[in-house]
């Protein structure tokens, strides 16, 4: 049974949450923003929660300050595909000069041995994107797919997170493997130079970077899972939840570092209902949970 609504990359700001999606939806046709819901009254103060879909993948983003930071742990790797699109090379053009205006070249934009024509930028928000040519024969993809770097206390991980992370989802499939050889600096011959997997409709990148970056996961990229009910967030929560200090209002963080939002989906149709005291009280309601309670929050709604 897949999910309600594929997993969904939430990106927290300080400000800019609805300029930076109003941004990034100017840089791939077929983009919209879906939502825009002002959240009182949160220990941030009054916060903007913006839900946006680029290019089929649903993204969210809040203003709620200067509490996390983008780093190039988590990425989005964007495929353009001449296969499919025979002016690939010149949108990947323009949508990395969008993205290094105010931002810096990570990688520049250049030929490499996986793609003739490949970048990777961190845009004026600090956020990061590979941008990609897809070589000849490549599997088709997403346009747009969540990318992990396994690096620092995680390192060489990123293989056994995949097969953790296909074991949580159901209808879940391993994709391209490629592991570093005996010859490659600074990198252990056996862990993953780029592999990609598929969890319910939502495919994800992952490589091991032996490099000594200084960045790690943080709570700055999340990714949400919206459930049906109450069971299915208690049986995501048991898995994904390892670190019990950074539980709160619904968010976890797994075995990896990584951290996850679990909410239900009437939740979602709550806080985009447009009547603002139910938003105040549904909102109110979940602030000092943990895990999501699914009753309690259906309750708060219908207060009076």
């Amino acid at each position: 049974m897949s999910l309600v609504k594929p997993i969904t990359p939430h990106l927290w700001f300080d400000t800019q949450a609805r300029e930076a999606a109003e941004f990034y939806c100017s840089l791939f046709p077929g983009s919209r923003v879906d939502s825009i819901v002002r959240l009182r009254d949160t220990p941030s103060g009054d916060c903007d929660l913006v839900s946006f879909t680029l290019a089929g993948q649903p993204f969210m983003a809040i203003s709620a300050g200067p509490v996390f930071t983008f780093n190039p742990s988590i990425s989005f790797l964007v495929h353009f595909d001449p296969a499919r699109d025979a002016q690939a090379r010149e949108q990947l053009d323009a949508a990395w000069a969008k993205l290094i205006d105010g931002g810096q070249a990570l990688m520049p934009l250049d030929a490499y041995p996986f793609s003739e024509h490949y970048g990777w930028v961190q845009d004026r928000y600090g956020l990061s994107w590979q941008l990609m040519l897809s070589p000849p024969g490549a599997p088709p993809r997403p346009r747009i797919v969540p990318a992990l770097m396994f690096t620092g206390e995680v390192y060489g991980k990123a293989e056994e997170a995949a097969t953790f992370y296909r074991s949580v989802f159901d209808d879940s499939e391993a994709g391209q493997r490629v592991r570093y050889t005996e010859d490659t600096a600074n990198d252990r011959a056996g862990t993953i130079m780029f592999s990609d997997f598929r969890l319910g409709d939502t495919w994800m990148a992952a490589m091991d970077s032996g490099y000594s970056h200084g960045f790690a996961f943080n709570e700055a990229i999340s990714f949400l899972v919206t459930c049906r009910d109450q069971a299915e967030i208690d049986r995501y929560w048991a898995p994904l939840s390892s670190v019990p200090e950074s539980e709160q209002c619904g968010w976890c963080k797994d075995r990896f570092g990584l951290s996850w939002q679990i909410s239900p989906q009437v939740l979602d149709e709550l806080m985009t209902s447009g009547d603002e005291a139910l938003v105040a009280r549904v909102t109110q309601s979940f602030l000092d949970m943990h895990k999501l309670d699914v009753a309690k929050i259906e309750a708060a709604a219908r207060e009076k």
